[in-house]
């Protein structure tokens, strides 16, 4: 089954609404979870391959950049997605507060540095995105310097566009309910205790300020070069599917071609050496 992945990704100058999108949406699965998973089977399959071929290629990048609310699954999907691929030519970026140095640069300066090289297939667990979300609900800086921001990452990820990288960006989300159970799972087991963080319920109750930044930003930086997908995130099986299935579509048009090094003739004799005792 494919889904349709159009229905997911926010147009260019679309102004969303997340509450009128719904984090339990299961597409058309009508609640199959094993057909959802044999699909997710498929896909990582594919992705292995195309990212294979990608790194050999060396003339393109894939950016994918993950958001969402805490527990919407950011980790997760990085480690159901991405379990298959070749780890020499897939790094994982993590962003938390800036450091010294770097707040003593503009906030896309430690951006760029973590960017894909030619090959490089790279996941930014949160992003630059984080300069126009939690620096606006915290009121770190003033509305006429994050405002402006949105221009610059617009500019940034054509940038990165128009050097032969694929930004695909998604927003992985759930509902305060299912956020809810996902922190009581948490203190409910002691080996995922350790994700828990009491700052995390402070930040809960400003959830309703977090969608509106987030839909501020979705709505102004989803664009043709750089799309956001809003992902529903409550069941983690169609979570992954849909982020696989844009991953691979994706990889699929790019159609990395490996360079062959190697003529017949030489293969040829190369074989022969190989088969003599």
């Amino acid at each position: 089954m494919k889904l349709d992945l159009e229905q997911y990704r926010v147009k260019p100058g679309e102004h969303i609404r997340l509450d009128s999108i719904d984090p339990q949406d299961i597409g058309d699965f009508d609640g199959d979870k094993n057909e959802g998973e044999e699909v997710l089977d498929q896909l990582t399959n594919e992705l292995e391959d195309l990212q294979e071929r990608l790194y050999a290629e060396r003339k393109k990048g894939v950016l994918i950049i993950l958001q969402g609310m805490d527990t919407s699954g950011k980790d997760g999907t990085i480690e159901h997605v991405f379990e298959g691929v070749n780890p020499q030519g897939v790094r994982v970026a993590s962003f938390k507060a800036p450091s010294p140095l770097e707040l003593e640069h503009d906030f896309l300066w430690r951006i760029h540095q973590k960017a894909p090289g030619k090959g490089e297939m790279v996941i930014f667990n949160r992003s630059h995105y984080e300069d126009v979300i939690i620096v606006r609900v915290h009121e770190l800086v003033p509305e006429k310097i994050w405002s402006r921001r949105y221009a610059h990452i617009n500019d940034f990820e054509r940038l990165l566009a128009g050097e032969g990288i694929t930004v695909l960006k998604f927003f992985l989300h759930i509902n305060q309910e299912e956020q809810q159970q996902r922190f009581l799972d948490r203190l409910a087991e002691p080996d995922k205790r350790w994700k828990f963080n009491p700052d995390d319920l402070k930040e809960r109750k400003r959830w309703d300020q977090y969608m509106r930044a987030y839909e501020d930003a979705l709505s102004m930086t989803s664009t043709e070069w750089a799309p956001w997908y809003v992902v529903p995130a409550n069941r983690k099986w169609f979570r992954n599917l849909v982020v696989a299935s844009a991953l691979v579509d994706a990889m699929k048009k790019l159609d990395p071609q490996p360079a062959n090094p190697l003529k017949d003739a030489d293969i040829k004799s190369y074989r022969e050496a190989l088969e003599k005792k």
